[in-house]
C-alpha cells in the first residue's frame, strides 16, 4: 500500500471510530433523558434558557442528532443557536441555526466551510409502549425529513460563533 492510500485509509478509520464515540454518546444521553422521565414542559424550559442565554450572551449549545440514511440513522454533531421558542396551538417549536461539525459523510468540519442552516425543531412527548405505556420527550426537526432526536448539552456551551451562524 502506498503512503498516500495508507494516510487516506487512516483518516477514514479515524472518522469512523468518530462515528462510533458519537453514537454511543447519543445512545447514552437518550438513555438518561427517558431514565429520568424529563417531560416536553421541562425540555420547552431548558430551550427558553438557551434563547435566553443565546440573546444575552450568544450562547450556542452542543448538539447530537440523528440523520437517517435509509433504515440507519447516524449521529451527527453540531452546535446550535436558539433564536426563539415557540408555544402555539399545543405544540412547541423551536428556531434555530444549526452550525454541523460532524457527519460521516465528511468527517469533522471545520467551522466556517460549511454555512449554517436555520432550523424548527419541535418539542414534544412520545407515548413509549416498549416500556409500559411511558412517555419520553423528543425533540424532532419538522423542516427536514432526516434529522431526529436532537439533544442539546447545557453544560457545553460556546459564546464565539455568532460570526459562523449567519
Amino acid at each position: 500500500m502506498d503512503e498516500k492510500n495508507l494516510v487516506t485509509c487512516y483518516r477514514r478509520w479515524l472518522t469512523f471510530q468518530q462515528q462510533a464515540r458519537l453514537d454511543r454518546e447519543h445512545h447514552g444521553a437518550r438513555q438518561r433523558l427517558e431514565e429520568s422521565k424529563v417531560s416536553a414542559t421541562r425540555m420547552t424550559e431548558a430551550y427558553r434558557s438557551m434563547a435566553a442565554k443565546g440573546a444575552s450572551e450568544g450562547a450556542s449549545y452542543r448538539t447530537l442528532f440523528l440523520r437517517d440514511h435509509g433504515d440507519t440513522a447516524l449521529a451527527c454533531e453540531g452546535w446550535l443557536f436558539v433564536r426563539r421558542v415557540l408555544a402555539e396551538g399545543g405544540s412547541t417549536r423551536v428556531r434555530a441555526t444549526l452550525l454541523t461539525t460532524f457527519t460521516l459523510e465528511e468527517g469533522r468540519i471545520e467551522l466556517g466551510t460549511h454555512p449554517a442552516e436555520k432550523v424548527t425543531l419541535e418539542i414534544f412527548d412520545q407515548l413509549n409502549i416498549d416500556r409500559g405505556m411511558s412517555s419520553v420527550v423528543r425533540v424532532d426537526r419538522i423542516d427536514g425529513d432526516r434529522d431526529t432526536r436532537f439533544i442539546t448539552l447545557l453544560d457545553a456551551v460556546r459564546g464565539d460563533l455568532r460570526r459562523h451562524m449567519r
